[in-house]
């Protein structure tokens, strides 16, 4: 059996200056900043969120600007394996930490292994 949710909202952002991006989505989503530099690599921000609700993420990225979701696990073979058998594809393992998905319908998605401590609420059981 494992365990998963969904993660986080991530605003993929093609910007100079992930910064200004921070700035315009905390005024808009009335989410104050946690940090304009999350992983020390000037590629992530973080909007803080309540316990109870996703992430919100904002990665600076080459490609378009589009939002996609994460889904965190605490088997991440195995809940990958499980939307393979409901029809997604894997696209790529990156950084050796997460898997980009595609469902049938086209969209990208991430399964990334579990982000915070307290895993309830909304936690799917899989068998």
């Amino acid at each position: 059996m494992h365990y998963s949710r969904l993660c986080a909202l991530v605003l993929d952002c093609k910007v100079d200056d992930l910064g200004d991006a921070a700035r315009f989505w905390s005024a808009t989503l009335g989410k104050p900043i946690v940090a304009l530099d999350q992983d020390g690599d000037g590629r992530y921000a973080e909007l803080r969120t309540a316990d109870d609700e996703p992430l919100i993420l904002l990665q600076k990225v080459d490609h378009e600007s589009r939002v996609h979701l994460d889904i965190e696990t605490d088997d991440l073979e195995a809940e990958v394996t499980r939307l393979e058998q409901l029809g997604a594809q894997r696209i790529a393992f990156v950084r050796q930490r997460w898997w980009v998905m595609e469902a049938p319908s086209g969209q990208r998605f991430c399964v990334v292994r579990k982000q915070r401590a307290a895993f309830e609420p909304h936690l799917n059981r899989w068998d």
